[in-house]
């Protein structure tokens, strides 16, 4: 994971624990003062809130201990693509495509970040310049070939 993916999971998960999650106790302990809690609209709602709360928080704090960040200043000088790589393609239609590869918690492709393990990330992996590789698409098999390869700091 790049370094502001992992910031990003961090303060959303520090959201989660000091903020989010003892807004929502507190209205479920409310809720429940309130009586019969089979309708209590309040309690029931909340309760599956704060459920989801807590299945976020698992996998955030699971994804933390056990990622590894990829710094992208010691990936400068590369010439094949690896995790972290920014990479311009062409595809069989002529159109020019640029592609962050990033972990899957980081990938937009509004923005032009993929994941890494994607059809085309995957296709990507240590190719170099010029090479021309195959993806996988829904129509079957697309070649496309790689012009530039770079590696951001921006991360």
């Amino acid at each position: 994971m790049t370094p502001k993916g992992y910031a990003t999971l961090e303060k959303e998960l520090h959201w989660l624990l000091h903020d989010e999650r003892p807004k929502i106790v507190e209205i479920v302990s409310w809720a429940a003062g309130n009586g019969d809690r089979s309708e209590n609209g309040d309690y029931i709602y909340n309760k599956k809130r704060l459920r989801e709360i807590d299945c976020r928080v698992r996998y955030l704090t699971k994804k933390l201990e056990n990622t590894t960040i990829v710094d992208p200043r010691s990936q400068q000088n590369l010439e094949r693509v690896y995790f972290g790589a920014k990479v311009t393609y062409i595809r069989e239609d002529e159109r020019e495509v640029t592609v962050h590869l990033v972990d899957v918690d980081e990938a937009d492709f509004r923005e032009g970040r993929i994941n890494w393990r994607s059809p085309v990330g995957i296709a990507l992996m240590k190719a170099e310049e010029g090479d021309v590789v195959k993806v996988r698409v829904d129509g079957g098999i697309e070649e496309i070939e790689i012009i530039e390869i770079s590696y951001p700091l921006e991360g």
